[in-house]
């Protein structure tokens, strides 16, 4: 995992300098790119599935969210190895649904920014941020389930929370630090009053979707299939589970790799084409590219966002254990409200109530803290 960190910080500082060096051609090659710059974008396309898509994700994932961050934080208080990469996602996921009211104004305007251009730059800057810290929390929480289940005896003793807190903060560190340049940036424009608007390839923005594809997309696929075929290889082998268990797991790992295609394949795979054609000056000249490419782009960012509702019901929500636990606690808390202390003991009343709300937090969320009979969060 070190080793891992040290090879993003090396790509990230060389891909840098690499952008550096080429600033002057870069503007050579943006005056071949003004035409597309300049199209007739047909903005209305996608205004209707769009805003209800954002719509429906809002609602969805909004209170999922703010359930797991519960319950999850329940997890990292029982010192639970996976519950911090969990929360650390759950928190990610809410910080940008925060924003997306903002872009369902956005695309309903027909592409009119109304705010300012620093509230475009916040906002593209948490789209972004959320999108690849996202992609590699998913990478570490398949990694830990995969060291938790594949290697249970050896891993007792190099699973821990300060490692996992570790890798989250380098994981956010490193992705805002490479997502700075946003700010940089002629977005949000009282003139053009356009926000992150495709048609505007420069070479430094190319060489970049190119490491966009690369090693936020490419690299997070491999470790994902790589270690979820793992982890069922490892599982249908147990002599331990019942068929049922087997295939809830084998489920839950082909809903994982599909649910990764599905939210960013689209959007990365149109990101590869966008910094192939930039190389074609052909393609570069006219409008027919561009206008072809904007509705199926814009769609695939809203793609991108459906991974912020479905992280928590497919990762957290999904488990039997906790939605019993979850229920319990309701129960209990609905009991707790139309029962009244009626006599003076009401401290201990109080006791009695805070010793339950503890076993039953403590029962919540247990997420790969046994060997290989607990795979199913």
């Amino acid at each position: 995992m070190r080793k891992t960190l040290k090879m993003l910080f090396f790509i990230f500082f060389v891909f840098e300098d690499h952008a550096g060096k080429y600033t002057m051609h870069e503007t050579t090659m943006t005056q071949i790119s003004v035409a597309a710059t300049n199209c007739n974008l047909t903005y209305f396309d996608d205004r209707v599935p769009l805003v209800v898509l954002y719509s429906v994700v809002l609602i969805i994932g909004l209170p999922a969210n703010i359930i797991t961050v519960y319950l999850t934080f329940l997890q990292v208080r029982r010192k639970n190895v996976l519950g911090i990469y969990l929360l650390s996602l759950s928190v990610c996921d809410l910080i940008y649904l925060c924003t997306l009211p903002m872009w369902a104004d956005y695309v309903n305007m027909g592409h009119q920014w109304r705010w300012s251009s620093m509230a475009c730059k916040v906002t593209g800057y948490f789209f972004f941020n959320n999108m690849y810290i996202s992609i590699f929390l998913l990478c570490c929480v398949s990694s830990d389930r995969y060291v938790a289940v594949v290697y249970a005896v050896e891993s007792r003793g190099l699973r821990q929370q300060r490692l996992a807190v570790a890798v989250t903060v380098v994981i956010v560190l490193v992705v805002f630090m490479g997502h700075v340049p946003v700010f940089t940036m002629m977005e949000g424009n009282v003139v053009e009053k356009k926000c992150f608007e495709p048609g505007q390839s420069t070479l430094t923005v190319t060489g970049f979707n190119y490491a966009r594809f690369i090693i936020g997309f490419l690299a997070p696929l491999v470790v994902l299939v790589v270690t979820n075929r793992a982890i069922l290889a490892s599982v249908q082998a147990s002599t331990g589970l019942q068929p049922c268990q087997k295939e809830r797991v084998r489920y839950l790992a082909i809903a994982v790799v599909i649910l990764f295609l599905v939210c960013f394949a689209p959007y990365h795979i149109i990101l590869l084409l966008r910094a192939v054609t930039f190389h074609i000056p052909k393609l570069q000249k006219t409008c027919d590219f561009e206008e072809r490419i904007y509705t199926p782009y814009t769609l695939s960012l809203g793609l991108s966002t459906l991974n912020s509702a479905i992280n928590p019901i497919l990762y957290v929500l999904s488990s039997d254990n906790i939605r019993k636990e979850l229920r319990r606690g309701l129960k209990y808390l609905r009991g707790r409200a139309t029962l009244q202390p009626r006599s003076t003991d009401s401290s201990q009343h109080k006791m009695h109530n805070s010793k339950n709300s503890s076993e039953v937090a403590a029962a919540i969320l247990d997420v790969a803290k046994h060997d290989r009979g607990r795979v199913g969060v």
